[in-house]
């Protein structure tokens, strides 16, 4: 992306020459710039719109960088329209440059007026031909217009350009919508040299051989796709599938039990990730992606997740109890243990009984029983004072039995 224009005033038969308030305004448009680059990188999208607004009335108006980021954050709120109107504005201030005219293309795309993105792309590609990004998504767009030769031809030469799995998955797409298995085969078992430890194009492959009625190729497929991706919903069920027909019952029982689990999982993280993409400045959709991740083992996703929970609420304790937890999990023991620490510091100094109970098991685990026995004695003291009239969570009493155990044989 190109920053803001430099200011110059050229003499008459002489070289330019550049006025102090002038370089001024070049050194505060470029300072800004980073700014809100930088904001905007770590997704502090309001500390990122008020620079933004800083930048837009020092150079009334005409800053196309900022603008260009601002269309970024409204797309993100779900506000089409309102992007497009801002790459518009972005590309007016700078027509030579394709990362305004791809992202006019796609408002375009996703307002489903795909033969008006198909004529923006078209003039990115008279300033870059050799642009992947612009042939894939034209290929797109002929794919939702069905006219699936052009589609071809447009993924074809993205794939020329630099090969992603992505196109080639589009265009195994474009062959099945034809009716076409076998030229779709060829085109995955292409993308599958080029990417062979692809879980998705390994499990597209197994599904295409298993609509065949090639259940050994099929079963082949998805095996390798569970060895890269042991959680996979759609590879578990159709493996389930193979081996229910195989009359192993019990066996294919087990991978449906899975499968359902994970796909709650996915349908959680779904409808979860479509909230934050209409309203991405709401902490609790944050909070709980990260409980979601956390309870799928995704650690660095998780600890992502919370990170941004706080930024936008830092005054709610169980989300730096969940990001001790997970910190703890990325064996960042001092980090997980200032956490824990911020979260009691939220909870009124007493804390709550999980907090006490989770730094408990951390401490332990780092080889630390004297402090841990310190937490456990006072989530005892905490959950002890409960009324007697609340229900107990099972798995607190069942990992504090086997806290108290381990602190015993410690000491």
């Amino acid at each position: 992306m190109h920053a803001a224009g430099r200011d110059s005033h050229h003499l008459r038969g002489g070289p330019p020459v550049h006025r102090p308030e002038a370089i001024e305004g070049v050194v505060l448009r470029e300072r800004r710039n980073w700014r809100i680059f930088s904001a905007f990188a770590r997704q502090e999208y309001p500390e990122c719109l008020q620079i933004i607004e800083e930048q837009l009335r020092a150079c009334n108006g005409l800053a196309e960088y900022a603008i260009h980021v601002k269309g970024q954050i409204v797309r993100a709120q779900g506000q089409i329209q309102e992007s497009l109107v801002l790459f518009q504005a972005a590309t007016c201030l700078n027509p030579q440059n394709p990362s305004n005219l791809k992202e006019v293309g796609r408002c375009l795309f996703l307002l489903g007026k795909h033969k008006a993105a198909l004529d923006v792309y078209g003039e990115a590609q008279q300033i870059d031909s050799e642009d992947w990004e612009v042939w894939h998504s034209r290929g797109l767009c002929y794919m939702h217009l069905k006219q699936f030769e052009r589609a071809l031809e447009a993924f074809d030469q993205a794939n020329s350009i630099s090969r992603h799995d992505s196109t080639f998955l589009h265009m195994g797409k474009v062959y099945r919508l034809q009716d076409k298995p076998a030229e779709a085969l060829t085109v995955y078992e292409e993308a599958l040299e080029f990417s062979p430890e692809s879980p998705e194009l390994l499990t597209t492959v197994g599904l295409l051989h298993l609509q065949q009625g090639e259940n050994q190729k099929a079963f082949e497929c998805l095996g390798n796709a569970l060895t890269h991706d042991p959680r996979n919903p759609k590879a578990i069920l159709a493996a389930g599938s193979i081996i229910q027909d195989n009359q192993d019952m019990d066996v294919a029982l087990v991978k449906y039990r899975v499968s359902a689990v994970q796909c709650k999982y996915i349908a959680a993280v779904a409808c979860l990730k479509r909230a934050l993409y209409l309203d991405p400045f709401e902490w609790i959709v944050a909070y709980n992606l990260g409980l979601v991740h956390l309870s799928t083992s995704q650690y660095a996703s998780a600890f992502h997740h919370f990170s941004a929970a706080i930024n936008l609420k830092p005054d709610f304790a169980a989300s730096y109890m969940y990001l001790a937890i997970t910190l703890a999990r990325l064996e960042d023991f001092d980090n997980a243990c200032s956490a824990y620490d911020k979260a009691l510091e939220l909870d009124g100094g007493g804390g709550d009984y999980l907090t006490h109970l989770n730094y408990a098991v951390t401490l332990l685990n780092n080889d630390e029983p004297e402090r841990a026995a310190e937490h456990y004695a006072s989530f005892k003291k905490i959950f002890e004072a409960l009324d007697p009239d609340t229900e107990r969570d099972q798995e607190v009493l069942a990992r504090s039995q086997a806290l108290a155990n381990s602190l015993g044989a410690s000491s």
